[in-house]
């Protein structure tokens, strides 16, 4: 009894083979082979593509809403933050910062982006006297700065309006901030400076 009929080309491949057979059978294997082998690559593909622009959209978004970093470009938060270098800028929930803290936001008149200390917020009542930062009529011990860099600096008193920050860089006698530009509308602000990242030995908070 002889082979079914569904297992004939099966045989008649073999033996073709056995014989040094037609060129076209090894051809159709080997497009076989070849479709068989490009269908995986197909299908990772899209993948790593989808994979790609989900990293992007994620990276912008981050920037856009979450964190970025800052560079310092100037000597005015010496001795706290140097020229060169970076801190990370938190933006979720930065609109309403403590005094302490430090900013980055777009500064009134120009629009530069600036990073400084919030030393008196809406309703308090700020200056300096021979350097020392009074608020409220109360003086304020302030770690941060160099009191060799603020001796003698004198401004003031003035009355911060609500919904405006009055900052100040740690460099006191270099420094360009609200004692120029005047207090900073909440809505200019970008986020706070939470770490300083760069360079490695310097890591840490601020």
């Amino acid at each position: 009894m002889g082979p079914p009929a569904d297992e004939q080309p099966l045989d008649l491949s073999v033996a073709s083979l056995d014989r040094g057979a037609a060129p076209d059978a090894p051809a159709e294997g080997s497009a076989g082979a070849s479709s068989s082998g490009a269908a995986p690559r197909a299908r990772r593909r899209p993948s790593l593509l989808t994979a790609g622009i989900a990293l992007i959209v994620l990276i912008v978004v981050v920037k856009i809403f979450v964190a970025e970093p800052f560079r310092i470009p100037s000597q005015s938060m010496e001795p706290t933050l140097r020229p060169g270098d970076q801190t990370l800028v938190w933006k979720l929930g930065a609109k309403a910062p403590d005094r302490g803290e430090l900013v980055a936001f777009h500064a009134p008149r120009t629009g530069e982006i600036l990073l400084k200390r919030v030393v008196a917020v809406g309703g308090d009542t700020v200056g300096l006297e021979d350097g020392v930062l009074v608020v409220d009529g109360r003086k304020v011990r302030e770690p941060y700065a160099d009191p060799d860099a603020i001796d003698s600096v004198y401004y003031g008193p003035v009355k911060v309006r609500p919904g405006t920050i009055f900052v100040m860089g740690d460099n006191r006698a270099n420094s360009d901030d609200s004692r120029d530009f005047g207090a900073v509308p909440t809505d200019r602000i970008i986020g706070r400076a939470v770490a300083r990242v760069w360079p490695p030995a310097r890591w840490g908070t601020t």
